[in-house]
């Protein structure tokens, strides 16, 4: 998508934006504890951090979102005990992450989860920037924290977004996959941070009733993916307690 065909379209994509802002449900985010132990094993120390997709916004407990799938799962394949803490809060972009954490301050951990990215899309933070903000956040973790290992999930497939119309639903895919190369680029230039590939199908379907966030097959799908690349990739040289 070139530039000035953005700019053309701007004025029908502020007015979408708008609308579907105004149509759009106001989901919760899932219930229950945002903390916990799971699986036997020596302990791995694992905290996820994110937006609404980590906070498990379009279903009803943590048990269905992100964390529950992503920490059942890793238990099994990494024959670990994990003990995982979720600090996350819908609608934040990157920058707004980091000032979360840094207010909350998480427990110390092994490895650290992120899941960000839709919301620097919504409020147009550029992409070059959201690198330099993923940077700050994987810095502040691997510093303040005890991480000895960033893991970012990738960007959904936002063109298959059913809430949104068109050209809005084109263009703001179009911005995520550009937001989602640009972060792949970065982490490959670090060793203590990866960012993981995941192909998703978002029809109806699979996302929660509003049409914009998971539904549990997506989440199930994600928590998944980023277990057994932890578990392959990461378990063996992170430090367990």
């Amino acid at each position: 998508m070139s530039l000035p065909l953005k700019l053309v379209l701007s004025p029908l994509l502020v007015a979408q934006a708008l609308a579907t802002r105004r149509r759009a449900p106001e989901l919760p985010e899932a219930e229950g504890p945002r903390h916990g132990v799971v699986g036997e094993g020596e302990t791995l120390r694992l905290l996820i951090v994110g937006d609404s997709s980590a906070a498990g916004v379009g279903v009803r407990t943590q048990d269905e979102a992100l964390a529950g799938h992503l920490t059942r799962t890793l238990a099994a394949a990494a024959h670990r005990r994990v003990r995982w803490q979720l600090v996350a809060r819908s609608g934040i972009t990157t920058a707004q992450a980091l000032e979360l954490v840094q207010r909350e301050r998480p427990r110390t951990a092994d490895i650290g989860v992120a899941v960000l990215g839709v919301n620097d899309v919504v409020e147009q933070v550029p992409s070059h920037r959201t690198v330099v903000q993923r940077a700050a956040l994987a810095d502040w973790l691997l510093a303040r924290t005890g991480v000895r290992h960033v893991v970012f999930a990738p960007l959904p497939p936002m063109h298959q977004f059913p809430l949104l119309p068109q050209p809005l639903r084109w263009i703001a895919g179009a911005d995520a996959r550009r937001h989602d190369d640009a972060m792949a680029r970065w982490a490959a230039t670090r060793g203590n941070v990866s960012h993981v590939p995941i192909s998703l199908s978002l029809g109806a379907q699979n996302m929660a009733g509003d049409g914009f966030h998971p539904g549990e097959p997506v989440y199930r799908a994600c928590g998944e993916a980023l277990a057994h690349f932890i578990a392959g990739r990461l378990t063996n040289t992170e430090t367990s307690s």
